[in-house]
C-alpha cells in the first residue's frame, strides 16, 4: 500500500501539486538523524524512477554520521587548498540570454534572503564553506555514474534525482541539491574509499530548521509559456 492509496481518485491531482510546488531547496537543517527505517523506504522508493532501457545507472551514497563529519573535513581542507576536481567540465559561459537572467534573478533572491549584498565576495565565499558543511544537514546522498559514463546518462540521474527529492519530500524530509559538491569528486572519492565512479552532485537533506529564513527561500519559475509550446 502506498500512502495515496487512501485518497480519493480526485484528490491525488491536489496531492501530487502540493508535493511538487512544496518541495524547495532548504540550506538550514536540525542535527535530527533521519530514523532508518525512514531512509531505506526514501531510498528504496527513489529506486521506481525511469531510466533508458531500465539500465539505472545510478550508485548512490548515502553519508551519514562520524563518516559524514569526516567528509565534510575533508572537502573544507580540499577548499582551502583550492583542490578542485571535476568529473564533468562546467564553466559559467554555458549559461546564456533567459537562462543567464533567471539564474542571477535566483542568486539575487537566495543571497537577499541571507541579507548578503551582491558585492559581498566574503559572505559570498562563506555561504559556499556551510555548503560543505552540507548546511548542518545530518545527512548527504552523492550521485555517482558509471566510469564510462556518457552525458546521456545524465538523464537517467536526473529523473532518479528528482524522484529522490520528492520521496523526500513526500516523507517530510528537507533537501538540498548541491552542484558544487560535484567539484570536489576526486576528495569525495577518496574519503568514501570510491575507485570506478564519477561523481555528478549531491544532495544534503534532513529536517529542516522552520526558524531559519534559509529554510523558506521561494524562487519563481517561469510562465508556461516560456517554456513548452502545445502542438496540435
Amino acid at each position: 500500500m502506498t500512502s495515496t492509496d487512501h485518497l480519493p481518485e480526485q484528490a491525488m491531482p491536489e496531492y501530487a501539486e502540493r508535493l511538487i510546488r512544496g518541495r524547495r531547496a532548504v540550506r538550514a537543517f536540525r542535527p535530527d538523524p533521519v530514523p532508518a527505517d525512514t531512509l531505506r523506504a526514501i531510498f528504496d522508493l527513489a529506486g521506481a524512477a525511469p531510466s533508458s532501457s531500465n539500465t539505472q545507472p545510478w550508485q548512490v551514497e548515502v553519508v551519514s554520521g562520524a563518516a559524514r563529519d569526516r567528509l565534510s573535513r575533508n572537502l573544507l581542507a580540499a577548499a582551502e587548498q583550492n583542490r578542485l576536481s571535476l568529473d564533468f567540465p562546467y564553466h559559467d559561459s554555458m549559461y546564456t540570454g533567459v537562462h543567464s537572467a533567471r539564474r542571477s534573478a535566483a542568486g539575487a533572491i537566495m543571497y537577499g534572503a541571507m541579507g548578503i549584498a551582491r558585492d559581498d565576495r566574503a559572505a559570498r565565499a562563506a555561504v559556499n564553506l556551510e555548503s560543505l558543511r552540507f548546511y548542518g544537514a545530518p545527512h548527504v546522498a552523492l550521485l555517482f555514474m558509471p566510469p564510462n559514463a556518457e552525458a546521456r546518462m545524465a538523464n537517467d540521474v536526473g529523473m532518479y534525482a528528482q524522484t529522490l527529492l520528492l520521496a523526500m519530500t513526500a516523507h517530510g524530509v528537507a533537501s538540498c541539491p548541491q552542484g558544487l559538491l560535484g567539484f570536489y569528486a576526486d576528495t569525495i572519492r577518496e574519503t568514501l574509499g570510491i575507485t570506478d565512479a564519477k561523481l555528478m552532485f549531491g544532495i544534503s537533506f534532513g529536517y529542516a530548521d522552520p526558524a531559519s529564513p534559509r529554510s523558506n527561500i521561494v524562487v519563481p519559475r517561469a510562465a508556461l509559456s516560456e517554456t513548452t509550446r502545445f502542438h496540435d
